[in-house]
């Protein structure tokens, strides 16, 4: 069974930036489609990005286009989710999954992280 450890949230002001860490506990990691999602509380959970096994492929959600950039490291067994400029209406729990390829929904993914705590401040 694969396992994901979601870290790198914390409070930070409108503006600044955090990189979420996912680290998968399987050596077979370069063989997932990995995404990042988050939960805002009272509200469904919502795609945030998406990254194919080798990396060559991306997908964002309209309203983080610009901003927020994922990546991976195969080696390190590791995917990141660099978030820029954040905004307010970014404070959410954020997931990271893997799947048997990348997608946009999360209805494509087995395994899910704890989720990490991302808070922005006025």
């Amino acid at each position: 069974q694969v396992q994901l450890v979601d870290s790198g949230g914390g409070l930070v002001q409108a503006g600044d930036s955090l990189r979420l860490s996912c680290a998968a506990s399987t050596v077979s990691f370069r063989n997932y489609g990995m995404g990042w999602f988050r939960q805002a509380p009272g509200k469904e959970r919502e795609f945030v990005a998406t990254i194919s096994w080798g990396g060559g492929h991306t997908d964002y959600a309209d309203f983080v286009k610009g901003r927020f950039t994922i990546s991976r490291d195969n080696a390190k067994n590791t995917v990141y989710l660099q978030m820029n400029s954040l905004k307010p209406e970014d404070t959410a729990v954020y997931y990271c999954a893997a799947g048997r390829t990348w997608s946009t929904s999360s209805a494509g993914y087995l395994h899910w992280g704890q989720g990490t705590q991302v808070t922005v401040s006025s």
